[in-house]
């Protein structure tokens, strides 16, 4: 298995970072203030605004390490990654089932499955624990249609009515999210998705826990030899992860979703640690940032059972075997893509 080495997020906005021998080092007005040795990475994020240094660069794509580029606010701008790995015969067979929506709607299916599977099994988490806060008919209700969807995505081969079931199955999810959130609830109301810019706390984090999530599920497909860019389920666009997208789909729940509802109802982040903008948009100030940066690579080193191979991992590892299952399945080595299914 896959060693789960540690990604560096630079969240110093003026923070350029260059290569010092097998480190990357990290100046700040002309003054270096830290060094990280490249063999101890697997990632870089910089919400910096000064960029990294050729040399830098190009050591990290021959050490297959990739740097994330946001923006201050989150936002992707873009990512540099070395030459492709795996064998070439992968990815063409990638591209061609990409062009065949039949045989995408087979793998795309499964990532729905997944995803509305996970969200069911929060909502019969939340209903054991918390069923003295919530509305426990609503929770009960929704799961047993839940479960009817589940099996009216499994009998569906056409892409478009699997998104269309995905689309309704979200907006009836996210109309019980509010009750998740247990404490703190006078500022962490949450009505409904918004996004680019988020317009509330609750939002923010949630969008930023996803950006996250699709920057660790590129970066599993890369390892594993597939394109991150060339979905299944999420059409094709110009500097769009569509197969990130698709994969992170079934993890949105258990692993984002749950990880910012823990930060609320934990008490980890409060009003205080967000600002709003003159346009209305709502941002984590540069502390919470790094709170909030700390606790998800604490998350990623907590120990499960992957449900499906059985074997004892890392949080931080599931993207990456997901990745590698559905490798496995487009060289036709299993029958079909298993989604992880949460227990």
């Amino acid at each position: 298995m896959r060693k789960l080495l540690n990604t560096l997020f630079i969240t110093t906005p003026d923070a350029y970072l260059f290569l010092d021998g097998g480190n990357i080092g990290i100046r700040v007005d002309k003054q270096t203030i830290g060094k990280v040795p490249l063999l101890n990475l697997e990632g870089v994020v910089t919400f910096g605004r000064s960029g990294a240094s050729p040399a830098l660069m190009n050591e990290c794509m021959q050490s297959t390490i990739p740097i994330t580029f946001l923006s201050p606010t989150g936002k992707l701008l873009g990512r540099v990654i070395g030459p492709s790995k795996g064998n070439v015969v992968l990815r063409k067979h990638q591209y061609h089932i990409s062009e065949d929506m039949t045989a995408s709607s087979v793998i795309a299916r499964n990532f729905i499955i997944g995803k509305i599977y996970n969200q069911r099994w929060m909502l019969e988490r939340t209903t054991r624990d918390h069923g003295l806060v919530i509305n426990t008919n609503q929770f009960k209700s929704l799961s047993n249609h839940f479960k009817q969807i589940i099996k009216q995505v499994s009998e569906s081969t056409n892409l478009d009515t699997i998104r269309g079931i995905e689309g309704n199955a979200a907006e009836e999810y996210y109309g019980v999210f509010n009750q998740m959130i247990l404490q703190q609830k006078d500022y962490f109301q949450f009505n409904g998705r918004n996004r680019r810019p988020p317009l509330d706390g609750t939002n923010a984090l949630l969008s930023f826990a996803y950006t996250l999530l699709a920057h660790d599920t590129a970066s599993a497909l890369e390892t594993v030899g597939l394109d991150a860019y060339v979905g299944f389920m999420h059409q094709d666009r110009p500097g769009r992860v569509s197969l990130a997208l698709d994969l992170m789909e079934e993890l949105r729940g258990v692993y984002a979703d749950r990880f910012v509802l823990r930060l609320i109802n934990k008490n980890i982040l409060s009003e205080k640690d967000f600002q709003t903008k003159e346009n209305g948009a709502v941002l984590l100030t540069d502390d919470a940032r790094k709170k909030f940066l700390t606790e998800w690579q604490m998350r990623k080193q907590d120990t499960i059972v992957h449900p499906y191979l059985g074997e004892k991992i890392s949080w931080g590892l599931v993207p990456y075997c997901q990745a590698l299952l559905l490798a496995r399945y487009l060289r036709g080595d299993l029958d079909e893509y298993p989604p992880f299914l949460w227990k």
